[in-house]
């Protein structure tokens, strides 16, 4: 099962991206204002398990997809 986390953008550059779905800093979801992002993997990475990157949330496919539709992470629409 595919598990998301939400990651201080700090965080970035101790990402091993070997260990998860993203390829690169490219490809990562970044919220709005830049601070938090979300990387997803299915074995949770080493650099988690060994205390490098601490998530700020660890979240299933449908709680990211709510995240997602937050006023943080998505524009939203002014009728």
């Amino acid at each position: 099962m595919r598990t998301y986390v939400t990651i201080n953008i700090l965080d970035l550059s101790n990402i091993d991206f070997s260990e998860v779905v993203e390829t690169s800093a490219d490809t990562i979801r970044k919220s709005l204002d830049e601070t938090k992002f979300v990387i997803k993997y299915n074995t949770e990475p080493s650099f988690i398990t060994n205390g490098t990157v601490v998530p700020l949330q660890t979240l299933t496919h449908s709680e990211a997809l709510i995240l997602m539709q937050t006023a943080d992470w998505s524009e939203q629409l002014v009728e």
